[in-house]
């Protein structure tokens, strides 16, 4: 069921949809096809979900001549009732089963000419991206690639999302020490953690990482029924949706009682001196993979430059990984407004890791930190 999650002035979608509009203009589409996600989300308000039953916005260019149709299966409608389409100038069509969604779909379109270059979700599903290819007989890209240039730059609306979602995920990193204790296995400690992500004002809790010991050095590791061990140092990455739908992403590591490892201390030192350095080196007009490299040069300049094994950071929002990517090879020049996770990881492979991560806003005078807790390594009472 659809549901308006944004409370915003009716506005900020009408300007989000004509700037969506000019963009596919420019990109040479005749429209935009945003069947339900994020990215229906972020220019409606509206949450809904693609089922086998075509839900999609049609959005024609800047300059076709037509109007913006919601397309709906009738009984999915009043999930949509929140959307305010007449003060957007959105007409909304229903169809019921036995019709032919994508058949009234091409028509549609033909109010503006006939397609000839269509942008279809990311995340349409093939059961109606290829039937709707047949209908129209349009050349078929991905609205990502336009989509994702409105995104990237947040509204004012959006970062304050992000700083809230930043807020509430600090609460439970604040609340480690009621989970993480020895003689606990990484199961237990991650259904506790999962419970607090919610209590402290998400959703729900989209991802739960607790790699102890060993598995600490396995970036994407989940849960397993490991017992965590005095002396073990724990990686724990979590996050989720608030309910405007944007995300927290937040990595600390801990140690439960003093490290049994020797090598501890000094290891984590170069990885808080990277974190700082990417931090400081976010600024409008600096590559997002000058803001990479400013993390891998510390890394690598002590020797652990190999056991850095992923990208600095990630866009978030809406989604949880968006644009844009902060990595080697990504010229993007950042501007005020974007948004992205700085989380360079050392990870001592059937030994031990560790990661620090925050999420940034670029501002215009640098990086506007959403996370506060602290960056040292957090020894826990075993």
């Amino acid at each position: 069921m659809a549901t308006v999650s944004l409370k915003q002035d009716p506005a900020v979608f009408s300007g989000r949809l004509s700037r969506a509009a000019a963009t596919a203009a420019t990109a040479d589409l005749d429209a935009l096809l945003i069947t339900p996600g994020s990215d229906l989300r972020y220019l409606l308000g509206a949450r809904g979900e693609s089922f086998e039953r075509l839900s999609t916005l049609v959005l024609p260019a800047t300059g076709n001549g037509a109007a913006p149709v919601l397309v709906l299966p009738k009984l999915e409608a009043p999930g949509y009732a929140d959307v305010p389409a007449e003060e957007l100038g959105i007409e909304v069509v229903t169809w019921v089963d036995g019709e032919d969604p994508h058949a009234l779909v091409a028509d549609l379109l033909r109010r503006g000419g006939a397609p000839s270059r269509l942008g279809v979700a990311d995340v349409m599903p093939a059961m109606h991206t290829l039937p709707l290819r047949a209908a129209t007989g349009a050349e078929q890209v991905l609205a990502g690639s336009v989509l994702r240039e409105l995104r990237m730059r947040k509204d004012a609306a959006e970062i304050e999302a992000l700083r809230t979602a930043g807020a509430a995920i600090d609460r439970v990193h604040a609340r480690m020490s009621e989970f993480l204790t020895a003689g606990r296995t990484e199961a237990q400690v991650g259904a506790d953690i999962a419970a607090a992500i919610v209590e402290e004002g998400h959703t729900e809790a989209e991802f739960v990482i607790v790699g102890s010991a060993a598995n600490g050095a396995s970036p994407h590791h989940a849960l397993s029924d490991r017992v965590i061990e005095p002396g073990d140092v724990v990686v724990v990455d979590i996050g989720g949706p608030i309910p405007s739908g944007y995300n927290s992403d937040c990595t600390r590591t801990y140690a439960v009682g003093e490290p049994s490892q020797p090598d501890v201390a000094e290891t984590y030192a170069v990885l808080q001196a990277a974190q700082d350095a990417a931090v400081r080196a976010v600024r409008p007009g600096a590559t997002a993979e000058s803001i990479d490299a400013a993390a891998r040069e510390p890394i690598a300049a002590a020797g652990f430059g190999e056991q850095f094994i992923h990208r600095t950071g990630h866009g978030i929002g809406l989604d949880v990984h968006e644009e844009p990517y902060i990595v080697g090879g990504n010229t993007l020049e950042l501007e005020a407004g974007m948004a992205f996770s700085i989380e360079p990881g050392i990870y001592q492979s059937g030994r031990w890791g560790a990661r620090i991560e925050d999420i940034v806003i670029v501002i215009e005078d640098g990086a506007l930190n959403v996370n506060s807790q602290p960056h040292e390594l957090v020894v826990l009472p075993a």
